[in-house]
């Protein structure tokens, strides 16, 4: 099976409730293809000549994709941007803000191809299967881009007060997805970690030298230099670390509530967790309407089931629920607030077709609609891993 083979097999329309028409914040519908939120932001800033707090979005989508979601730009002007990768489209003028929670879900249209007809079978009784017990709503390994080499998170040295680490791993920590330049500038640092002056004499003109640039006149003050990162990374940081924690809490919670021979474990990229196969009525409907909180020393736990579930979980990372928390920069926190345990697709339809990329085998295009959060690439796991 192939996934992603060209942009356009991997189409995702942000949907809101949100009206537009009266108001003080100009509101936009961005097209992007095979460029990331955070880059396509930048374009616009740099078109415009913004500043990053004008700009308000929803969530970060899919690079290698064809996507649509909305921002808004206070005090941004009533046109609109046409280039190859990037399109953005004028609406009018709505009350408030875009952001997370004017996302009412998200339309999918998912291509797989080069599907044997054993691949394809298994496929179409899958998504029958699915279309009844949905899937567990894990967060996939598009979250957790910034989890490097090393194999530790930025945002536990962060909360335990090592930002020397923190730093260290945000900025010079290999990456699998570091193109040739990244590569070389990222080795030099570790090569010459400290050596302010000749890192900043050997790398580029890009936000990494401005960070070195600050540590040439203030070599030790890490703390000040990690509050240097844009602030869409280090928000990208935290919740790397906060989905790792949920997804375990999630993974503990199925195990407790199913029985064995309902599970399946799935790979991900921090490790292999359960998926369920089937459901019992009663199971679904006491599953799919539960919750759990994203974890971090904001919540206020009663003892019981969740308190238990979170002591279980959180010392395979080596904090307590109390150490995560950020003592600096005040701009950046953990996020709060509940996320289901499931993810149940709505309006699911399916096609089959030959597929002209390759000559004698199938391909399968799935047509649906995730509520905000969910990932499709979650679903696509669960037909194709189980």
């Amino acid at each position: 099976m192939k996934l992603k083979q060209i942009p356009e097999d991997f189409q995702v329309e942000e949907l809101t409730d949100l009206r537009w028409g009266e108001g003080t914040f100009p509101i936009y519908l961005m097209t992007k293809r095979s460029l990331g939120t955070p880059e396509a932001i930048e374009i616009v800033q740099r078109r415009w000549n913004l500043n990053r707090q004008q700009i308000s979005y929803g969530g970060l989508k899919d690079r290698h994709a064809v996507t649509k979601q909305f921002i808004t730009i206070k005090g941004g002007p009533p046109q609109s941007i046409k280039e190859e990768a990037l399109q953005l489209e004028y609406l009018g003028k709505t009350r408030r803000p875009f952001t997370p929670r004017e996302i009412s879900g998200n339309r999918f249209t998912i291509t797989m191809r080069d599907l044997t007809p054993d691949e394809l079978a298994k496929a179409e009784q899958a998504l029958k299967e699915v279309s009844e017990t949905g899937v567990a709503n894990y967060f996939d390994d598009q979250r957790f881009g910034s989890f490097g080499a090393a194999k530790e998170f930025i945002a536990k040295a962060w909360c335990q007060g090592n930002y020397e680490r923190a730093l260290w791993l945000a900025i010079a920590d290999a990456n699998s997805h570091d193109l040739s330049d990244e590569k070389k500038q990222k080795k030099f640092l570790r090569d010459n970690w400290k050596n302010w002056k000749a890192c900043k004499d050997n790398l580029g003109k890009s936000h990494r030298r401005s960070i070195i640039t600050y540590l040439v006149d203030h070599p030790d003050d890490f703390r000040g230099a990690l509050a240097l990162i844009k602030v869409d990374l280090r928000g990208i940081y935290l919740s790397a670390f906060q989905s790792a924690v949920w997804n375990a809490m999630l993974a503990e919670w199925l195990r407790q509530n199913t029985r064995p021979k309902q599970l399946v474990d799935v790979g991900l990229k921090l490790g292999k967790v359960p998926f369920t196969r089937t459901l019992s009525p009663e199971q679904r409907q006491r599953m799919h309407g539960a919750t759990m909180p994203l974890p971090s020393a904001r919540l206020k736990l009663e003892p019981g089931e969740l308190q238990d579930l979170i002591d279980k979980v959180l010392p395979r990372f080596g904090l307590q629920l109390r150490e995560m928390r950020l003592k600096y920069a005040r701009d950046s926190f953990f996020s709060k607030g509940e996320r289901p345990t499931f993810s149940l697709p709505k309006r699911l339809k399916w096609t089959v077709a030959d597929d002209e990329k390759h000559p004698g085998m199938k391909k399968l295009t799935m047509r649906f609609e995730l509520g905000r959060g969910a990932y499709a690439t979650m679903l696509v796991k669960r037909i194709t891993e189980c």
